[in-house]
């Protein structure tokens, strides 16, 4: 049998901001192959079986792995792209569903074949400038091979669900998109031309066999992703836990929404960029689009997280000589407002002695370094958590300064 490590990079997503280059051998992935491994550690140290919460869902690597640990894994995003990801990647697959996908893709493919897909060809989803992301002979064959998945499945079947999994993969691979880097950019000319020659049928289908193969490796325990606010997690889920590993919204204005918008909006999840500022100003961190504009006149609210330290290195941000000075300040008051809305509300399900791990990285603004995880370790304080400790992880980048932590407290 797999090892549950393996059977986790079977599912696992792609390796970090959704490079391609590497990393081919799971489902979509979000966070960096070192993630899994720490949370793997994490889980490995329960000594009985536990409920396990990650409040921050992302591709809900911490569910999954409590679930092959024979754990209760729960887990929710405010992102409904997320949830639905989270929720593919923790089900359960009888081998009749994988002979049904199987059967699907090849009827899909044969009316790629036979030149009938165009007669109920999806529209191009509305993505600005989407020539951009993908040539026009890609955009045509997405736009086929969608409209073919939808004719060969019905919507809410294990089939369809899995066939879409493999979908995203295959929209990503030919795109014009790179993520090489921090951030994504877009190929250039020379980069492009390594595409022309691009087999899209052959590509959908390793897709397919590699999401297939994590498919057929079922979870003994349990997996439950739930969609709602980590700020208010005491209304979100049921019960209590022993334990809560997770990797919060990083305060270094990365917005997970950005880097998801091809997905979200090939798969409905979107339809226009207002609704995309609008879910990235819901989401703790977010700064994209229209939530930038609404920072502007943002203002904390009352029994928030009191800290001289933070009063300090916020004053020193938006004093700098520079125009963004005041929303960046601005930015970092309102996400440890977040965060201390949703640590006091965590508190409300988590039974004694439970333990928690927060996977968190400082960031820098003009210089002035922000030390989150001291933050965090004082949050816990204030609120009444014990054995408050920090770990460090790893350096983040070629930045010296810039580190991630586990943050880790019991429930006292």
């Amino acid at each position: 049998m797999a090892s549950t490590l393996t059977q986790l990079k079977q599912r696992a997503d792609y390796t970090h901001k959704f490079n391609l280059n590497t990393g081919r051998h799971g489902w979509l992935r979000l966070t960096p192959a070192y993630s899994v491994k720490v949370v793997e550690e994490l889980i490995e140290d329960c000594e009985r079986p536990m409920r396990i919460l990650d409040p921050f869902c992302g591709t809900a690597t911490t569910a999954l792995s409590a679930a092959y640990h024979s754990h209760e894994g729960v887990t929710l995003d405010i992102n409904p792209f997320l949830v639905w990801l989270g929720r593919a990647k923790t089900a359960n697959y009888s081998q009749r569903d994988i002979a049904v996908t199987r059967q699907a893709y090849i009827n899909a493919l044969e009316l790629l074949k036979e030149g009938r897909a165009e007669d109920f060809a999806s529209s191009p989803p509305p993505i600005h400038n989407i020539n951009r992301w993908w040539s026009p002979l890609s955009l045509s064959f997405l736009c086929a091979l969608k409209g073919a998945l939808n004719a060969v499945t019905k919507e809410g079947t294990p089939e369809r669900t899995l066939l879409f999994v493999a979908f995203c993969r295959t929209l990503i691979a030919v795109s014009n998109a790179a993520f090489n880097h921090q951030s994504m950019s877009f190929k250039n000319e020379e980069q492009l031309q390594l595409n022309l020659d691009l087999d899209m049928c052959a590509l959908f289908e390793r897709d397919i066999d590699l999401v297939l193969l994590g498919a057929a490796n079922n979870p003994e325990g349990l997996g439950n992703v739930v969609l709602g606010d980590s700020r208010s997690v005491a209304d979100c889920v049921e019960g209590s836990f022993d334990r809560v590993i997770t990797s919060p919204p990083y305060a270094n204005r990365m917005s997970y929404i950005r880097e998801l918008r091809p997905y979200m909006y090939w798969l409905g999840f979107l339809e226009n960029g207002h609704d995309a500022g609008e879910l990235d100003w819901a989401a703790i961190g977010g700064t994209w689009g229209i939530a930038t504009s609404r920072l502007t006149d943002w203002k904390a609210a009352s029994g928030i997280f009191q800290n001289s330290l933070l009063d300090c290195v916020v004053n020193q941000i938006a004093n700098r000589d520079n125009k963004n000075g005041e929303v960046l300040s601005k930015y970092v008051a309102k996400y440890f407002d977040d965060i201390w809305q949703h640590l006091s509300s965590l508190t409300h399900v988590l039974n004694r002695g439970a333990e928690i791990h927060y996977i968190v990285g400082n960031s820098s603004f003009y210089d002035v370094l922000l030390p989150v995880e001291r933050f965090y370790m004082e949050m816990l304080q204030q609120l009444g958590f014990s054995k408050i400790e920090c770990r460090t992880i790893r350096k983040r980048n070629s930045k010296k300064s810039l580190i991630e932590f586990d943050v880790a407290a019991v429930w006292s």
